[in-house]
């Protein structure tokens, strides 16, 4: 339903792009805060003037991890939601992609997120570089892997 409005909204403010669940929301099974991750993926030339619209519209979150690939923004919803935005085939895009897509088709590598995810840390940093550090993990498997393998194959 979040994905849906928002891509009516986004319709609306006329971005193009493909709008898509992404994060353990996205993936049966795995661990989640109960909030609502989405990706808006655009063509590259585009990213510029698409961030710059959300910008007009959406609230600002996290920007101290904007890169030149990725922007996100906090979405009015019923559940916590956010959106990434990235350039299609970039760095970022891929990141968010491949990592959901390995999750997905593998039970052993969603174990080991559920186990990162349930790691007590009193200190919400140290999580987050241990959930980064699982991530750039799962891209090193992502030519080898079978899931891998499948998608760069079609």
């Amino acid at each position: 339903m979040i994905a849906a409005a928002e891509r009516e909204r986004l319709r609306a403010l006329g971005v193009i792009g493909e709008l898509v669940l992404t994060g353990a929301s996205s993936v049966a099974g795995a661990l989640t805060r109960g909030d609502v991750d989405l990706h808006l993926r655009v063509r590259p030339v585009a990213f510029a003037s698409v961030v710059a619209v959300l910008r007009r519209t959406y609230v600002v979150v996290h920007p101290e991890i904007w890169r030149p690939t990725l922007a996100t923004f906090g979405v009015p919803a019923a559940l916590e939601a956010g959106m990434a935005v990235t350039p299609a085939g970039s760095e970022h895009d891929l990141r968010f992609t491949r990592t959901w897509q390995l999750l997905a088709a593998d039970a052993g590598l969603l174990r080991e997120y559920n186990a990162v995810k349930l790691a007590d840390s009193a200190d919400e940093n140290t999580y987050e570089d241990r959930k980064s550090a699982f991530f750039d993990q799962l891209l090193r498997l992502w030519p080898t892997h079978p899931a891998g393998a499948r998608a760069t194959a079609h």
